[in-house]
């Protein structure tokens, strides 16, 4: 089985300072940056997801520095391939499966948890892959509108703790 680890929007607005502060960000942001070294070593691919607003002030405004992924991030990914959406689903619109090639399997990890993640994971788009949402690499504004997010994307879609 061919895997994808999908790491949504882990972006500066997310994090202290920025336009919408999430819940547990730095700790979430170290285990991905670990989840990464370690699917890098399995042979998954790596795929980073940005999301750029369409509006040019506020949350992810295009060239701001709220918009750009996370240092950390971008560090250990090396040279993964970057996709660029415009909506909560990172499959819509973008190029994201050109990126999948053989992969059969996606695991989904990022920002936020109730809205780009679960989105992501109930895309039609995805309905040919064995999706996974590693719980523990998710976030949301906070811990409760994590949980909850939680509990109902597990009805759906199957929940890893440590991918």
């Amino acid at each position: 089985m061919a895997r994808a680890l999908i790491v949504i929007d882990v972006q500066k607005d997310y994090f202290e300072g920025g336009s919408l502060p999430l819940w547990n960000v730095n700790e979430i942001e170290q285990r991905i940056a670990d989840t990464i070294k370690r699917s890098r070593d399995r042979g998954d691919k790596i795929i980073l997801v940005r999301h750029i607003s369409k509006s040019p002030t506020g949350l992810f405004a295009q060239g701001s520095v709220g918009s750009e992924i996370s240092p950390l991030i971008l560090s250990v990914a090396e040279d993964a391939p970057v996709v660029v959406k415009h909506v909560a689903d990172a499959l819509q619109d973008t190029d994201l499966l050109s990126h999948l090639g053989e992969c059969d399997e996606l695991l989904l990890c990022g920002m936020m948890t109730q809205n780009c993640v679960a989105f992501t994971a109930l895309s039609r788009s995805a309905d040919r892959f064995r999706i996974l949402v590693a719980s523990e690499l998710c976030t949301a504004p906070s811990e409760i509108v994590h949980k909850i997010a939680l509990n109902a994307l597990a009805s759906k879609v199957e929940l890893v703790e440590q991918p």
